[in-house]
């Protein structure tokens, strides 16, 4: 088993370092970490240190030995999925899965077919809720770059986004609409991969028109449909295998 993640705002350069707050309480009362397990601090933006327990104080202070400190850097081949909002806590597991699989950033989307609409406050709470979600399946999956969640964009927004990326692509599968299997798609050896998931009601032909015009050609994953929550996670297993990245 690798060692368990905590964020922290910089990363130590040592020798020794006190975890606290939330991360220490997490540390020290749930994990109930003890001297001599090894544990990773991480600022969430590839810079991350390893470390051993040296003392558990109180209930939410960790004290640790820091060993090594190192920077992750970016992939050659960096993927971002444009998501479509689900109804209810969808978003969030489509948030979780694409984390822990290795996406390396998720815009939500605000598609016309989408049931959901983040406006206000609400979009506000929505919004954080996804980079909460990001940020603690980063953490779960042993990650130290944790996948940057955008602000909701417009299908004009997301049409400037595939327009200034290496490689766009729309996740869309219909009899009317050619399209080429993802898995024989060619990729760039570096640069930027954009990928639009669409609404359980699918990309409608305005968006797809918008977003051709952005140089964004449609895709498909097999013969299965799957739902715009679990699409993201499935296309971007493909994107990884074959980037090389899960090598």
């Amino acid at each position: 088993m690798t060692a368990p993640v905590f964020v922290v705002e910089e990363v130590p350069a040592g020798p020794r370092f006190v975890l606290e707050g939330p991360e220490g309480r997490h540390a020290v009362s749930v994990k109930r970490l003890t001297p001599g397990e090894a544990v990773v601090l991480t600022d969430g933006r590839g810079a991350w240190a390893e470390a051993v327990v040296a003392a558990a104080e109180g209930k939410d202070r960790l004290v640790v030995d820091v060993s090594a400190v190192s920077q992750e850097e970016e992939p050659a081949v960096r993927i971002t999925v444009v998501q479509a909002l689900p109804k209810g806590d969808r978003g969030e597991v489509a948030v979780e899965t694409m984390t822990e699989t290795g996406v390396d950033a998720i815009v939500p989307w605000q598609a016309s077919r989408c049931i959901t609409q983040w406006r206000g406050e609400r979009g506000a709470k929505s919004l954080a809720k996804w980079r909460a979600t990001a940020r603690e399946s980063g953490k779960q999956s042993r990650r130290v770059r944790f996948p940057e969640v955008a602000e909701a964009l417009s299908t004009k927004q997301v049409a400037a986004l595939l327009a200034g990326a290496d490689l766009a692509m729309v996740l869309h599968e219909d009899r009317d609409t050619p399209s080429q299997a993802l898995a024989t798609a060619e990729l760039p050896e570096k640069g930027s991969v954009v990928l639009v998931v669409g609404p359980e009601g699918g990309v409608s032909p305005e968006e797809l028109a918008v977003f051709a015009e952005a140089g964004a050609r449609p895709y498909r994953l097999g013969r299965s449909v799957l739902r715009t929550s679990t699409a993201g996670t499935a296309a971007a297993a493909v994107l990884l295998a074959r980037t090389g990245r899960w090598a």
